[in-house]
């Protein structure tokens, strides 16, 4: 430990050979004295049946340990890292990266230097491109990470930076905006994002001739980044403008053009065709001559070029969509959901969240979607506890999960008649409402046929988490009408459109 504090190595991996490269150069020697207290390598296969390499014990060097998360991707694996760490700081490193033996105390002295607002240090980042001649397409790709900021390829952020804006957001599937969208929250929440001394190097990727295409998939990251951060996003992270608007032109031309061939309309037809033509001709050539323009590579430009408008195209409408599709706030039954229940608690020292509570409403707030509490309380109106007694269990709660957004608490009896007890609708428009939402944006997370049937009311989604004391009859009725999942974490990845 020093003065920074304990410092955790969180490596994310997908078992690449450079992964042990990786390992020997944050727990080369000395990384002990310069202050690393653990290196934990996330394995984020879906089939974790062979050894990582690099992962061994060595005297001398801070302890290793393997979590695995089964291809979540990159964002749930950090996620899973840090959450794991010691209170702290956390050094995000890439498995592909060449950090130097000189790393460890690089990173001590990087940390050691920043003030008490700074959220995040950042490496440099040096792509070493050939000499003896022009860079790839590629090669220049990964040579954008030198000039990129808040890269997770080596930097290091402060645990209590984290837990404020809830990690990573684990709807982006892909190692793409991930880092943006964290470093934007940071920000947003106060902290700073500065750049350190240390210089980790990033061998140029190389991922085949269609590595540029399947590269398109990021263009739904951007209208996700686009929903949570607003138009200026781009501005925001010195992102580019980006080419999506020429390539949207560039696919459109073709369509018409195959269209237009279709039903007979040959001088339509021609201009669209020359329209594409020349639209791609012109961003291949863009292209290709910066580069070393050998037959190879000329050739998978020229298909690329072709290939890459209607695929980011594509992939930037699906992603709109699914942005839609997201929920505006996701509310949460109390008792059995959240924490568990304890009939008329009275004693804040009794609140026990359940298993996964922190890390699941982590991931709804990490979203950018809006969290609130509705709940029914009828020992008040029974007289088992006091409006006070009842507060403080709520503000305990919301000390060990929240902040929460609103809380709606229903304190009347079965037989009072309101219109605010589950399953009557009352609540979850009321906490719609106080969150600036429409009821049919939200999703209600219960663990009683009674949170589905106030949902159904107020017209929003539902997902019933049985527990022993959930009916049979309850389940079997929200098969019908709400999804179903065995534990809170599958629950909010079944509300957050994913799948539990």
């Amino acid at each position: 430990m020093t003065a920074t504090g304990t410092v955790s190595v969180v490596v994310p991996t997908t078992g690449r050979a450079r992964l042990a490269r990786v390992l020997d150069d944050v727990r080369a020697p000395g990384a002990r004295a310069a202050g690393i207290s653990e290196v934990i390598v996330v394995d984020d296969r879906v089939r974790p049946d062979t050894p990582l390499p690099g992962v061994a014990d060595r005297d001398g060097a801070p302890p290793l340990r393997v979590l695995r998360t089964g291809g979540r991707g990159p964002a749930a694996a950090r996620n899973a890292g840090w959450r794991a760490a010691a209170p702290g700081w956390v050094a995000f490193v890439d498995d592909d990266v060449e950090p130097g033996t000189g790393w460890a105390a690089a990173l001590a002295a990087d940390l050691a230097a920043v003030a008490a607002d700074v959220g995040a240090v950042q490496a440099r980042i040096a792509v070493p491109l050939p000499a003896h001649r022009r860079p790839t397409d590629a090669e220049r790709n990964t040579a954008g990470l030198a000039s990129a900021r808040w890269v997770t390829a080596d930097i290091a952020y402060r645990t209590t930076a984290l837990a404020a804006v809830g990690g990573f957001d684990e709807c982006f599937p892909r190692a793409y905006r991930e880092d943006a969208d964290l470093a934007l929250r940071v920000r947003a929440a106060g902290w700073r994002i500065v750049a350190g001394d240390r210089v980790t190097t990033h061998p140029p990727r190389a991922g085949g001739p269609l590595a540029s295409v399947r590269a398109q998939a990021g263009n739904a990251d951007d209208a996700r980044m686009r929903r949570k951060h607003g138009p200026a996003w781009r501005d925001a992270c010195d992102a580019g403008r980006g080419m999506l608007g020429t390539h949207a032109v560039t696919t459109g031309a073709a369509l018409l053009a195959v269209a237009a061939a279709a039903t007979g309309r040959r001088g339509l037809a021609r201009t669209a065709a020359g329209v594409w033509a020349g639209a791609t001709a012109a961003f291949a050539a863009r292209r290709i001559l910066p580069g070393p323009r050998t037959p190879r590579e000329v050739a998978t430009m020229l298909l690329t070029s072709a290939l890459i408008p209607p695929a980011a195209t594509v992939h930037r409408v699906a992603g709109e969509l699914r942005a839609r599709r997201a929920p505006a706030a996701v509310l949460f039954d109390r008792d059995d959901t959240l924490v568990h229940d304890v009939p008329y608690c009275t004693e804040p020292d009794r609140v026990r969240p359940v298993d996964g509570a922190a890390a699941a409403l982590g991931r709804v707030r990490a979203a950018g979607v809006a969290t609130g509490v509705v709940t029914n309380q009828s020992g008040v109106a029974r007289g088992l506890i006091s409006p006070d007694e009842l507060a403080a269990v709520n503000a305990r709660v919301g000390a060990d999960l929240g902040p929460f957004g609103t809380w709606q608490v229903c304190v009347h009896g079965e037989d009072d008649g309101c219109g605010c007890r589950k399953p009557a609708p009352g609540m979850v428009r009321a906490a719609a409402e106080a969150l600036g939402v429409r009821a049919r944006d939200c999703v209600v997370i219960g663990d009683t046929g009674a949170d589905v049937a106030a949902a159904r009311a107020a017209g929003a989604r539902a997902v019933l988490v049985p527990t022993a004391r959930t009916r049979p009859e309850e389940v079997a009725h929200a098969h019908r009408y709400a999804r179903v999942a065995p534990d809170l974490g599958a629950a909010v990845d079944l509300a957050m459109g994913g799948r539990a």
